[in-house]
């Protein structure tokens, strides 16, 4: 269990205190005791019996936060009190809305927004397609595709269940990009499925981002959406990865002063993100990366576990064919990327890897190997994380990368567009954030999607994707 104190584990309580200077006492007492964090703490009235409290915390699980709970509201002095769960309360109702451009406020505003105007509007699309980029919402809307069949952190869950993270997705993409997105978690049994429902969907939107994909059908479903679609189409959890990713990479290599191209790369877990990471980095200028999953290095071979994509990337990786597992392979490393689950890099293992290591440890919520247990020895670390530093976050890039694409109505998101997105993010760090070991900066950088957008879009001119 993470010991790491969390925004998402913040609780709320309000308590009807018995008013005497002891059990305010108490209560501060008790929260130090329970192991929570306070954040604030405040009186909202009182009168000559009582005195009305708000507590906010930050635990580190929910079993954490309501054990605290059950001990302040045990204790003596307390008449009453209310504990809310604070995160579980911002998605009361949902995270979105439909906001309209246009009001209707009078009999001329309805003529003109609906019918008898709107039918103007629908004949100049009928006869001009493309103008639905102009007349419509679909120049600047993006539908969040997923079937929960691999929601972050959670596995298969189904499309249910996965709504709050796509519903948090159209957040980020309007919050960081000015882009209007929309939720479509599709109940389907087969990529077939999936593919079809998103064609039929298509004319609605500008592009397309999939999202929680399980691998290999995420790779089936973007590489058929791709063929048949003219808007662009972009797996985040692959590609978005990998941008950013390797971003953090860039400036991993000023400061270590190791060259790409004689890397020895390690990559632990080998799913829909680790294929995408490990394509990119070659196309960045890596030479050797091993590719690891469950079974150990992923070669030319062999037989356990593999698939179609293991089978064509044992073609294209691992060139020396090293065999055995992580703990083996990972002999003389220069960088190790994880894509796997907690704990799955040891400290002795790191010590096995070449002086300075670099390690990106992206398991969430809990990292391959926390940052405190290698916190003294000589090397670069980023995670998934927000409460740690250099977290290696999507949110730096598909915002940025829909925006430029959008901007420039490209019919794809090419290889050009994501190298110059990685590089527009390395290239937020400046020189003395590099020389404290900042490599990436942070979700909340000013202008960090506007920078990603305008570089984007250069490329999306310079390689001929570009439709304005």
């Amino acid at each position: 269990m993470s010991t790491h104190f969390s925004a998402s584990y913040s609780f709320t309580m309000d308590i009807r205190l018995e008013k005497k200077q002891e059990n305010r006492v108490r209560l501060l007492e008790t929260l130090g005791r329970e192991g929570a964090r306070l954040i604030q703490f405040f009186r909202m009235g009182d009168n000559m019996e009582a005195e009305e409290i708000t507590i906010e915390f930050y635990a580190t699980s929910v079993e954490h936060g309501e054990k605290v709970v059950a001990a302040l509201q045990d204790l003596p002095g307390v008449l009453e009190s209310w504990a809310t769960d604070t995160t579980m309360a911002i998605h009361d109702g949902g995270k979105l809305e439909i906001s309209p451009t246009s009001s209707v406020d009078n009999a001329d505003e309805l003529a003109m927004a609906y019918t008898p105007g709107v039918a103007r509007v629908c004949q100049e699309i009928h006869k001009n397609p493309e103008r639905a980029f102009d007349l419509t919402i679909r120049q600047n809307c993006v539908a969040v595709v997923s079937d929960g069949t691999a929601v972050l952190g959670l596995g298969n869950i189904g499309p249910l269940a996965a709504m709050p993270v796509m519903e948090g997705k159209a957040v980020l993409f309007k919050a960081f990009g000015r882009v209007d997105a929309f939720p479509l978690c599709v109940k389907t049994k087969t990529p077939e499925e999936l593919i079809d429902f998103v064609e039929k969907v298509a004319p609605s939107f500008g592009g397309i981002n999939l999202e929680d994909i399980a691998a290999p059908a995420c790779f089936q479903v973007e590489q058929e959406l791709k063929k048949r679609l003219d808007i662009p189409v972009f797996h985040d959890d692959q590609h978005g990865t990998a941008v950013v990713a390797l971003a953090a990479l860039l400036n991993s290599l000023k400061l270590s002063g190791k060259k790409i191209g004689e890397l020895k790369m390690v990559i632990n877990g080998f799913g829909a993100a680790g294929v995408a990471c490990a394509k990119m980095f070659a196309e960045a200028g890596v030479k050797n990366i091993i590719p690891c999953d469950r079974a150990g290095a992923i070669y030319r071979g062999r037989t356990q576990g593999m698939n179609s994509v293991k089978e064509e990337c044992a073609q294209i990786f691992n060139p020396n064919n090293e065999q055995g597992s992580l703990s083996e392979v990972i002999q003389g490393a220069d960088i190790f990327i994880g894509l796997s689950g907690p704990g799955t890099l040891k400290r002795e293992d790191v010590l096995k890897m070449a002086p300075k290591p670099i390690i990106f440890a992206m398991a969430n919520p809990i990292p391959e190997i926390l940052p405190e247990e290698i916190a003294d020895l000589d090397c670069l670390i980023a995670t998934g994380r927000s409460d740690y530093p250099n977290q290696i976050n999507n949110v730096l890039c598909f915002p940025g990368i829909f925006r430029g694409a959008l901007d420039c109505r490209a019919s794809d998101i090419n290889e050009a567009m994501k190298l110059a997105a990685a590089q527009a993010i390395a290239d937020c760090v400046d020189d003395e954030q590099l020389a404290q070991g900042i490599i990436i900066p942070s979700a909340f950088h000013p202008g960090v999607a506007d920078f990603v957008a305008e570089r984007v879009e250069q490329a999306a001119r310079d390689s001929g994707v570009a439709r304005i």
